[in-house]
């Protein structure tokens, strides 16, 4: 029973990292897509979104079954929790990658290189994160989750970056505001990009130690 128990526990890390892998997939398309204006690579960004949704579903009715029908041990049942709640976090950065991707469909290339350079920085430091998460988890390296925690605060200053340049860009030029406001939110999907990676990374803090910072009583132990 125990070495089945295993064999599904093994499958679980596997789902979900290729999960993961996915999230990085489709964050890079979205950026590619945006900054090169690279409208062939939207279908691919839909694909994969929908790939994401339906691994969700997967890994979450194996979370279920695990729970249920193994009773598994604290330590165990912290694995599965903590899986159980980065699938919906991994969810929402494959929602984000697609919204912006809509955005890429009906709006038209912004011509300001200072802000196309901010972009690219925060795309990059989002996807950072997101990498740093995954791997955490595929590893159950505590030391590199809190990196990616702790590099949240870059992608909070890119989007500070772009939020006031932008609002002097319209001050300056009202007429670029529709563009504009496109583009920040842009900024603003992938700062949220940020904070689901973070919430992966805390959920893999969990998993391994049984502390959660938005849990009081500190999680299962044992």
């Amino acid at each position: 029973m125990r070495s089945r128990f295993d064999e599904q526990l093994t499958l679980l890390q596997r789902e979900l990292t290729q999960m993961g892998s996915m999230c990085e997939e489709v964050i890079a398309l979205a950026a590619k897509a945006l900054l090169q204006r690279d409208n062939h690579l939207l279908d691919k960004i839909d694909a994969l979104e929908q790939e994401i949704d339906r691994m969700e579903r997967t890994i979450e009715t194996l979370c279920l079954k695990l729970i249920l029908q193994q009773q598994p041990v604290a330590s165990d049942l912290r694995k599965i929790s903590a899986a159980h709640k980065m699938i919906t976090d991994m969810e929402r950065i494959g929602d984000q990658a697609s919204d912006i991707a809509d955005i890429v469909r009906f709006t038209g290339p912004l011509q300001e290189d200072g802000i196309r350079a901010d972009i690219r920085d925060i795309a990059a430091a989002a996807i950072h994160i997101v990498t740093e998460s995954i791997d955490a988890y595929a590893h159950g390296d505590i030391a590199l989750a809190e990196a990616a925690i702790a590099h949240d605060d870059a992608v909070d200053a890119c989007f500070a970056k772009i939020r006031n340049t932008l609002a002097e860009l319209i001050a300056a030029h009202p007429e670029t505001a529709s563009d504009a406001l496109d583009w920040l939110m842009v900024a603003k999907y992938f700062e949220r990009i940020g904070d689901h990676a973070v919430n992966i990374a805390e959920w893999v803090v969990f998993s391994v130690t049984g502390k959660h910072k938005g849990i009081a009583y500190g999680g299962v132990t044992g």
